[in-house]
């Protein structure tokens, strides 16, 4: 049965009705929720809210390297210090590291651009800051509802956003409902915000429905893989932060490393591979645990013990190709939006920033409508963060991931002058703006057109293969179940991608969720859907477009700890 058979059969779902609809317990999110009833507090007026969270728990789905910068936790939680906010780890140090294939060049402290200065910055996991800010929602009195995923966005006759209904529980893979099957619900609101991160899937779909990318560069997005590892004592440099460029990346891929100290003799270490790679053979989780073995990271880790592992879609950030923000009925906050820093590497504190904005601007809409006045698009979303110290922010970093499209050595020599030289010379933002014309996906070339790359076997202690890192993970999904990737055409993966591109989804998927097999003398891809970590690559890079990621059931996916 199709999902519309199933509401058919099985209908009406039951609603729940709020003021405003928050879909996704993350930074942007809960900031969303907790500002909009800070607010509230502040005039004596009741705001009712609820937030959706597809993971088990606030946090389960979280991943980022993490160097947090305050400045929006000092505005939201002035007093954050005194409330317990896990950010227990200042930084103390940075390298920015060129790495060779067996040596490494650090560049002097008086030469490292602005973009990469961690002053007063925090080394955190911002897994726990989640769960945190999910306490202090709660405390205000937002609900929140783990384990639900927004799977359908809902619409009133006029076209207006009015909410999300959840994913049905209990459909077997066949498509039939089964002895424990359960309706979705659906949560009505009178503003509903999609706060899903990175290429969210409602998200996609509220781009299309309202043209909100019309005059806009394509969205780019890079692959982040990391790992958390316990250290041996001696070892620790608690809030040392490292990054690298260079090897293993050649100079015509964008990538590059991350390497954090936090206390408690852990560091949390990783690899961003940017998603219009050219290449078809290589392989983001592969890179990763090859740049592992360098020297200069295996000093940090040899002799400890990884404990998780998780990988997740990043956007690029330009505000070039930032979507329009707001569209009848709701608005797109922080990731969901593309509000990350990819030149600071650093997106919680815009996700936070952009939250707030928007509850600001939800707020005065919500008390026009209990004064009686017409519904507002929320135009003073927009027009406050066209003013804020984020957009600032943003705009000086416009055009760092645009010119390493024209390789590392103008990428270096561009970001130098961008963001050490105009500084010096009283410029705060590029006089000039690159643009991008084509997605991620348009990138990857015909299989043989490129290098095949041939890995290492993993050494199962500084290095480790894909499924073994599912494992630390801890992911899970209710296995009768359809799969939540879904193929708009069967035919494609063997008539296509493995015939051209020699099956590049086996590849770029970190989690081993894609597989080629040959049964009976002919090739198929098999789907293992119960290993994604929910990372949205293949939604993104698929070089045809035939993959279509959609919601599983709710509390299914990773369970990262301490990510």
């Amino acid at each position: 049965m199709t999902p519309q058979q199933i509401l058919d059969a099985h209908g009406p779902r039951e609603s729940m009705e709020y003021d405003v609809v928050i879909v996704g317990a993350g930074p942007a999110g809960l900031a969303t929720a907790i500002r909009l009833k800070q607010l509230a507090a502040e005039k004596g007026s009741e705001v009712n809210v609820v937030v959706l969270e597809k993971g088990s728990e606030p946090g389960a789905h979280i991943l980022s390297g993490a160097v947090m910068d305050p400045r929006a936790m000092n505005e939201l939680f002035p007093n954050w210090k005194e409330l317990g906010a896990p950010l227990n780890q200042p930084v103390t140090g940075d390298d920015i590291l060129v790495l060779g294939h067996e040596h490494c060049k650090r560049i002097p402290d008086a030469l490292v651009p602005r973009n990469f200065h961690n002053e007063g910055n925090y080394v955190i996991s911002l897994g726990a800051l989640v769960k945190w800010l999910a306490e202090q929602a709660e405390a205000l009195g937002v609900e929140i509802f783990p384990g639900f995923a927004a799977a359908e966005v809902l619409y009133d006759e006029a076209g207006c956003v009015r909410g999300v209904a959840t994913g049905n529980m209990g459909v077997g893979k066949d498509g039939e409902p089964g002895d424990a099957f359960q309706l979705g619900m659906e949560l009505l609101g009178k503003y509903t915000i999609f706060a899903e991160g990175a290429r969210g899937h409602l998200g996609k779909q509220l781009l299309a429905k309202y043209d909100l990318t019309a005059g806009k560069d394509p969205q780019s997005f890079a692959i982040g893989i990391k790992e958390l590892w316990e250290i041996p004592p001696e070892k620790a440099q608690p809030g040392r932060v490292v990054h690298t460029a260079g090897w293993p990346m050649d100079d015509a891929t964008f990538g590059g490393g991350f390497l954090y100290h936090l206390e408690g003799n852990q560091v949390t270490l990783g690899f961003v591979i940017g998603l219009d790679y050219t290449n078809p053979w290589l392989s983001p989780f592969e890179e990763m645990q090859r740049w592992k073995t360098h020297p200069a990271i295996r000093a940090h880790i040899e002799g400890g013990k990884r404990v998780s592992y998780g990988a997740r879609a990043i956007n690029n950030g330009s505000p070039q190709a930032m979507p329009k923000m707001v569209f009848p009925g709701g608005a797109l906050v922080g990731c969901d939006l593309g509000t990350m820093n990819a030149a600071r590497i650093k997106g919680s504190h815009a996700a936070l920033k952009s939250g707030m904005l928007c509850a600001e601007a939800l707020f005065e809409a919500l008390s026009d409508i209990t004064a009686g006045r017409e519904k507002d698009e929320l135009s003073a979303y927009p027009a406050a963060f066209e003013a804020s110290w984020l957009m600032e922010e943003l705009q000086q970093t416009r055009n760092f991931k645009l010119w390493f499209k024209k390789g590392r050595l103008v990428g270096e020599l561009m970001t130098g002058v961008e963001q050490w030289f105009l500084p010096k010379i009283g410029v705060a933002s590029p006089p000039w703006t690159l643009h991008r014309s084509e997605p991620d996906h348009v990138y990857l070339k015909p299989a043989d057109q490129c290098a095949k790359i041939e890995y290492p076997k993993p050494d199962g202690k500084i290095t480790f293969d894909r499924l073994s890192s599912v494992f630390v993970s801890n992911t899970n999904h209710e296995e009768n179940q359809p799969a939540h990737l879904t193929l708009k055409d069967a035919g494609v993966p063997v008539r296509v991608n493995l015939a051209k591109y020699a099956g590049p989804e086996a590849r770029f998927c970190p989690a081993g969720v894609y597989e080629f097999v040959n049964k009976d003398g002919a090739d198929q891809l098999v789907i293992n859907a119960q290993n994604c970590v929910h990372c949205k690559t293949c939604d993104i890079k698929d070089p045809t477009q035939n993959i279509n990621w959609v919601t599983p059931e709710g509390g299914g996916g990773p369970n990262y700890a301490g990510m």
